[in-house]
């Protein structure tokens, strides 16, 4: 597929369209986490656990990805194993460990609210090329590995 031709942006310009983007994602995420009865941070660690695909993750991953304390994360889990969304089992090899995985009806309760965006999203990149998405996806990893390092380096 040939990518269609598209209007010119400066830099500035994409960079005020990611801030718009990600400012209604935000909102959207206080809503979607206030429906579900978990906070944005309770939302962004379960959405980790999703994103792991079946792979259990522990609570040091997840105090990372939500940029909190390891003590901070018990009760994020506390929550989260409260409203059913995931289990924590012992690490047999590591007994300080825990390992959490998602609760298969959670996740498809999730799923009923947030899938109808994702296939929006998906609709919406099958207005590009295949080397058009390459780029958009390489730029946003990017960005978000640099937005990482400054909230690492800054906060």
């Amino acid at each position: 597929m040939e990518g269609k031709p598209r209007p010119t942006a400066a830099a500035a310009e994409a960079i005020a369209a990611l801030d718009d983007l990600v400012a209604t994602n935000l909102v959207g995420r206080e809503e979607f986490a206030r429906n579900l009865g978990l906070s944005v941070k309770d939302l962004v660690c379960f959405a980790h656990v999703l994103e792991a695909d079946g792979t259990p993750v522990t609570a040091g991953d997840l105090a990372g990805r939500a940029h909190v304390t390891t003590g901070a994360v018990t009760g994020i889990l506390n929550r989260l194993e409260r409203g059913g969304f995931v289990a924590r089992c012992p690490d047999t090899a590591d007994r300080r460990r825990v390992l959490i995985t998602a609760v298969p009806a959670a996740t498809e309760r999730v799923q009923a609210v947030y899938g109808p965006y994702t296939t929006l999203l998906t609709e919406l990149s099958a207005d590009y090329s295949p080397d058009e998405i390459a780029v958009i996806a390489d730029w946003l990893k990017r960005a978000g590995a640099l937005a990482h390092t400054y909230l690492d380096g800054s906060c």
